[in-house]
């Protein structure tokens, strides 16, 4: 009996140091009480009273052409799964951001204004919503606020039918974008059901343009019905390709379904034999399921390559790649194979998690550069450097697994989804190149605005951020400190911990400390000490060559840290006779917080001077970097 008592006095002890070491992360009020009603845990695991929201969606859209027109029918099967009774549901109508008055972070075009969303008609349960009535039915720029006639009770569901359209906007882009007269990336489209969380409860935030994603994940069933001449290309798995391709063009299909090497389904001579003609419009059926949202491409005059990438693993066995193109693009031509090796490495070198999904487009929109992500596809531009187009497609498909298969809230912590993303280009730039310019870039820029007004830390939600402390707090900050913290922990404990935590969160809603504590929980590590700094606390990075003392043979080197950011010490030890000799300390060397860290190194010649830095490390004042022997 006095052994058990002694076990559990142990036990208790263990788990009281590891929750006060947790602990001394700020936590905010909100978020803790997460863990105080169990749906989260402090070892970094979904909590046993964890839950999440989901819906069925089944859409009919027509799109019109000639005048952008999408008409679309809508039923959403929404299953409430929290404890708690809905009084209200809360509605994304995206397109409203092209509305007059709407809020934006970005100007847009004064041509290019719309008149948004118009939803005729709105039906809960066997209850019409009477869309006049602002104490029932209130827009507030792109979400609507509706009051349930009938509340939606804990575990159980409602369905919503919606029958709505708009025209998208010509002259104006912006997750959705009319590329050419005929060609168009259709993203924020439809009227879609805002996440209920353990957080915040209703995700009331307006969507104004900067942040992106936060759905929960459903199951979506798209039927769109275009012109005979037009192609679609979409988030999930066409369910009736014989349906609406040539013969010619299905049997191309059929064969890169199985093909190792690019096949080149459409091809310039196809344009106007490539779909089924014996009717005026084709209906495009598409399934996709356990996604959290649904885009499709059109366009009459695209060219399209496909190719299968075997991962022989039991869930999935193969990826069909494509590349959607115009004939002038000038790098979509080497693009299928790009993200068929990029497939290849994500699934098993990093993070080493099976590519999510079986099927994945890069839709390419004809203008240069930048890109946008959806599930299963993503909308990309051009660059006439080889490496710029691998760089950017290896970011748009990081995202893949953040936030479409760990579903992170980007609009509130979007550095654990851009800065993954930025984090996984890199590791996979690093291979491809003896010299790793996405690091390099990533370094310089956060280097740049480090320390200012602009620099930002990560758990400042993302909504509150400007357009400059937006972009170094998602990309650049983030991206360096994964960087960083992988060079601490090593590849191989670096790599389990992240596969953890994509495993554990993989379908779920993580916040920033479930993936602090899954890392801590994993490595058996405090590392408090690395996310304060990187992700809480405002400062900079600054190392500087404090003092050199030459005695005996020895240079002892003393390096001074005058910001608060934890970086590596890379020194370069340089003789008279032009020899040289590298050394190298990881960041945790300021694990315990002193501002001196000393080493000795035993001259092999005449000391000339020592070097400080390397451009893949950020130091906000490189100009206390070197010592010079007189």
């Amino acid at each position: 009996m006095k052994l058990k008592f002694l076990i559990l006095e142990v036990f208790f002890i263990l788990f009281s140091s590891q929750l006060f070491a947790q602990n001394e992360l700020y936590i905010p009020r909100n978020i803790r009480s997460a863990y105080e009603k169990g749906t989260r845990s402090y070892d970094g695991k979904p909590g046993p009273e964890y839950w999440q929201n989901s819906s069925d969606y089944k859409i009919d859209v027509e799109f019109e052409p000639s005048a952008y027109l999408i008409k679309g029918n809508e039923e959403i099967t929404y299953h409430n799964n929290s404890p708690d009774t809905l009084k209200t549901i809360v509605l994304r109508l995206y397109p409203n951001i092209f509305k007059k008055g709407s809020v934006r972070d970005y100007g847009i075009d004064p041509d290019g204004v719309t008149d948004g969303v118009s939803v005729k008609k709105l039906i809960i349960g066997k209850n019409e919503i009477n869309l006049e009535k602002k104490s029932v039915y209130r827009v507030l720029n792109t979400i609507a606020i509706v009051s349930l006639p009938e509340f939606i009770p804990p575990k159980s569901s409602a369905v919503l039918k919606v029958n709505w359209d708009f025209n998208i906007s010509p002259k104006s882009k912006l997750r959705i974008g009319v590329y050419d007269s005929t060609t168009v990336l259709v993203g924020y489209w439809y009227p879609q059901i805002a996440v209920y969380d353990d957080i915040d409860g209703w995700d009331f935030n307006i969507y104004s343009g900067q942040e992106e994603f936060y759905n929960d994940f459903s199951t979506f069933h798209v039927n769109i019905t275009l012109p005979n001449n037009f192609g679609v290309w979409a988030t999930g798995q066409l369910q009736n390709p014989e349906e609406v391709y040539s013969e010619k063009i299905y049997r191309k299909y059929l064969q890169a379904n199985e093909s190792d090497t690019v096949i080149h389904i459409i091809t310039s001579d196809d344009f106007f034999s490539s779909f089924k003609n014996s009717r005026d419009k084709n209906i495009w059926k598409y399934k996709a399921e356990n996604v959290s949202d649904f885009a499709f491409a059109i366009s009459d005059h695209y060219l399209w390559d496909g190719v299968t990438t075997n991962l022989n693993n039991a869930e999935i066995k193969k990826v069909f790649v494509q590349a959607i193109y115009p004939a002038e693009s000038p790098d979509f031509n080497k693009v299928a194979e790009i993200a068929k090796n990029l497939v290849n490495y994500y699934s098993k070198e990093m993070p080493g998690i099976i590519f999510p999904f079986t099927s994945f487009i890069v839709f390419n929109n004809g203008r240069e550069g930048g890109g946008m992500e959806f599930p299963m596809m993503i909308n990309d531009g051009s660059y006439d450097i080889y490496e710029n187009t691998v760089s950017l497609t290896a970011h748009e498909m990081g995202h893949q697994y953040f936030p479409f298969y760990v579903g992170t809230n980007e609009q509130k912590y979007a550095f654990m989804d851009e800065g993954w993303a930025n984090f996984l280009s890199s590791s996979y730039m690093k291979k491809m190149a003896n010299f790793n310019s996405r690091l390099a870039r990533n370094v310089a820029t956060y280097e740049n605005l480090a320390g200012t007004e602009d620099d930002i830390p990560e758990i400042i939600p993302s909504l509150s951020q400007a357009y400059g402390a937006y972009r170094n707090s998602a990309y650049d900050r983030p991206s360096v400190a994964y960087e960083i913290l992988n060079d601490i922990l090593g590849d191989k404990l670096f790599r389990k911990a992240f596969k953890e935590y994509i495993n554990r969160w993989n379908g779920k809603h993580p916040i920033p400390y479930d993936f602090y504590f899954t890392f801590n929980d994993v490595t058996g590590q405090d590392l408090s000490w690395f996310w304060k700094p990187w992700f809480f606390e405002i400062g900079y990075p600054d190392l500087a060559v404090d003092k050199v003392e030459v005695q005996n043979g020895k240079a002892t080197i003393k390096i001074r840290n005058d910001g608060i950011m934890p970086v590596p010490v890379k020194l370069t030890v340089d003789y008279e006779n032009d020899a040289s000799e590298a050394l190298y300390f990881k960041a945790d060397v300021w694990k315990s917080s002193e501002k001196v860290f000393t080493t000795e190194v035993v001259l092999k010649g005449i000391l000339k001077q020592v070097k400080l830095g390397d451009v893949n490390i950020p130091d906000s004042n490189r100009e206390n970097n070197l010592y010079v022997v007189h």
